[in-house]
């Protein structure tokens, strides 16, 4: 048994190594305070009540031979009385014991780790304070017993002064940690402190001095300090994923860190600067599996934000996915983007296998559920694709990302007042989404509101800065709208774009469909399908071919790409 010497709590668990009331580092054993009897509870081997009994029937049986055996019996029945007696409250007590050991212990069963405060105010290090975060959310969520917040679900607090209990009753979690970090020169300072928010009270808190050059030990020391004041026991192999470091080089783990800022803030040309990041970890350190599998997911979806030819993208996220598993065959990333690769290759049943790797490797790995849901789109399983990004979405409900595909699925099934409700709801947490305006713009357009649609299409391309697939939606919305002479310049401007590959030809049919000229529109769709280009098959959920689905040539060409109809 242990005791806190300050509040004085008895620990039956000998894994215990703070006090669950008042963080104090507990002591062996339970030594009685000096105002303490040194028969107090916890050490009696009877009751107080037993003693007196015990007197009493020395007393009675001392005198019995005088007594009538009337009295005898009456001392018979007070002897039984008080025995009861004892016997009920020696039984009040264990339960109280019982009840107080299994509340002291109780762990924290669930967490969210906040974003770091960058507490320098040096935006450059904006990377390091993100990126430190979402690494202990990694290495936490490696833990069984431990529901641990995803990023999208916490990072919607960054740089909002909200108090613990709010967080802990928004989020439904028992406890949150708090982090701040400054850097001065080549010193890191980190302070921690883990609030248990049932009790509404900081049961640990630690600060971290290191040397930059440090930060790949000081991630494992901090992964492995937390996970220890979270759960009363650590499994080795637990504690081996938890403290696993990300890289050998400290420079290599930096550029990954970069690397992750950029590809969370997803657009064109993030993905580029993350793709130069990761490319800087994985030169430095060969070996750097988060790295790899960083490449591939980049690479993945590199042409569907830039217009780059998927001819180019997939064989770069085949390699770099593959690599990673070779280095760690436990990942479920590399395999989520392998099913990516699939689907832009058109290997329908290959694809699938993929994403149900991942998701078989990493339950909650939300990302693998929404790129799921896109090929199950593509082959018309509509339902299915609406379940796995329903799933995708519990698992990260903050996920601006797979909060929007989920209106592009509702958009499918002609839900369009849900899917404008969701979109709604996405640009007030996040005004500057464009994919939100986007869906707005179709599903205003296929409800008759076309001045909406319109101002929601402009503003789509303005926030996406003119990228092929804005572009395409704007064109058809325009046409729609009556404005001939707008969507023919945007298709002008595409077809620059087209010709510096920074749009494919199903943005142009987008545009063509929308004036109602079907053979231009499936003259360029075709443009795709001889270059084989991986998105092409999107355009089957896309509600801008709604008018072409009768056409015999629509069902030739999803033949062709070897999809059902």
């Amino acid at each position: 048994m242990k005791r806190c010497p300050q509040c004085r709590s008895d620990y039956y668990d000998d894994s215990l190594q703070y006090c669950l009331e008042d963080g104090t580092a507990l002591v062996q054993g339970s030594v009685p305070s000096p105002d303490e009897p040194a028969t107090a509870i916890l050490g009696h081997t009877g009751a107080p009540a037993e003693a007196a009994t015990a007197a009493q029937i020395h007393t009675t049986e001392s005198t019995a031979i005088l007594e009538s055996a009337q009295e005898q019996t009456q001392k018979r029945s007070y002897k039984a009385s008080v025995l009861a007696i004892a016997a009920l409250a020696m039984i009040a007590l264990g339960g109280f014991l019982v009840y107080r050991y299994l509340t002291a212990t109780k762990q924290i069963g669930s967490i969210a780790v906040m974003p770091f405060v960058n507490e320098g105010g040096n935006a450059d290090m904006e990377y390091l304070s993100d990126g430190m975060t979402e690494t202990l959310i990694r290495s936490l969520s490696n833990l069984a017993d431990l529901d641990v917040k995803p990023r999208s679900a916490v990072f919607r607090y960054k740089g909002k002064d909200v108090d613990a209990s709010t967080i802990a009753r928004e989020l439904n979690v028992q406890g949150v940690l708090n982090g701040r970090v400054v850097e001065r020169g080549d010193q890191l300072t980190l302070s921690l402190e883990l609030i248990d928010a049932r009790r509404n009270r900081v049961i640990w808190g630690e600060q971290y001095e290191r040397k930059a050059a440090d930060l790949v030990s000081l991630q494992s020391e901090i992964a492995k300090d937390v996970s220890t004041k979270l759960m009363a026991r650590l499994s080795g192999a637990e504690e081996n994923k938890v403290t696993k470091a990300a890289a050998a080089d400290p420079e290599a783990y930096q550029a990954y860190l970069r690397g992750r800022y950029y590809w969370n803030r997803r657009t064109g040309e993030n993905l580029r600067k993350a793709i130069e990041q990761f490319k800087i970890a994985t030169d430095r350190d060969p070996n750097f599996s988060l790295a790899f599998a960083g490449l591939a997911d980049c690479y993945a979806i590199l042409s569907e934000y830039t217009g780059t030819p998927t001819s180019e993208t997939a064989p770069q996220a085949k390699l770099y996915a593959e690599r990673a598993l070779a280095l760690d065959p436990s990942m479920a990333e590399p395999h989520a983007a392998l099913g990516q690769v699939n689907a832009l290759s058109w290997k329908w049943p290959e694809a699938e296998q993929e994403y149900k790797r991942a998701i078989e490797l990493n339950p909650s790995y939300a990302t693998a559920y929404h790129w799921y849901a896109t090929t199950l789109s593509d082959l018309g399983r509509s339902e299915e694709a609406l379940a796995m990004i329903q799933r995708g979405h519990e698992l990260e409900p903050m996920s601006s990302i797979i909060r929007s595909y989920l209106s592009n699925v509702e958009q499918t099934r002609n839900n369009h007042e849900a899917a404008i409700q969701n979109a709604l709801q996405l640009i007030e947490l996040d005004p500057n989404f464009g994919n939100a305006y986007a869906i707005l713009a179709i599903s205003y357009a296929k409800t008759g509101r076309l001045a909406e649609a319109v101002a929601a299409a402009e503003k789509a391309a303005q926030l996406q800065k003119r990228n092929g697939e804005s572009l395409g939606n704007l064109g058809y919305v325009y046409a729609l709208a009556g404005r001939k002479a707008d969507s023919l310049a945007i298709i002008k401007e595409l077809e620059e774009r087209y010709a510096r590959n920074q749009a494919i030809g199903q943005n142009i049919a987008d545009v063509y469909a929308g004036l109602g000229d079907k053979d231009k529109a499936f003259e360029w769709l075709d443009k795709d399908f001889q270059k084989r280009d991986g998105n092409l098959p999107d355009f089957r959920p896309d509600l801008e071919f709604e008018s072409l689905r009768q056409d015999p040539r629509y069902k030739d060409l999803l033949r062709r790409i070897g999809l059902p109809e």
